[in-house]
């Protein structure tokens, strides 16, 4: 599984392609300098229960440390994560 960023303008997503087909896409919009919005979380229903949605947020995670940026998670799938893993909570907003 490959993980592209793409960014158009002030959105963004988290992108899982396998085998040249989407698989999952966690997206987000900036908030402001250094601060970013993640909104939605999906997975295709076939690959549902693999794992996939953690390691696009993961990947939200250290884009957010790499470049000094703040997540806010309103997507119910980023919240949780972030309940549960205090591991990743230094990049919350």
């Amino acid at each position: 599984m490959l993980v592209n960023h793409e960014v158009n303008g002030n959105k963004g997503a988290f992108v899982a392609v396998e085998d040249g087909k989407k698989i999952g896409e966690m997206t987000y919009s900036a908030a402001g300098p250094g601060k970013i919005i993640i909104d939605h979380t999906e997975v295709d229903e076939q690959e549902k229960g693999k794992g996939i949605g953690h390691v696009l947020l993961m990947k939200a995670v250290e884009y957010a440390r790499d470049n000094q940026v703040k997540i806010m998670p309103l997507c119910p799938f980023a919240k949780a994560s972030f309940d549960r893993d205090v591991t990743i909570r230094d990049v919350l907003f």
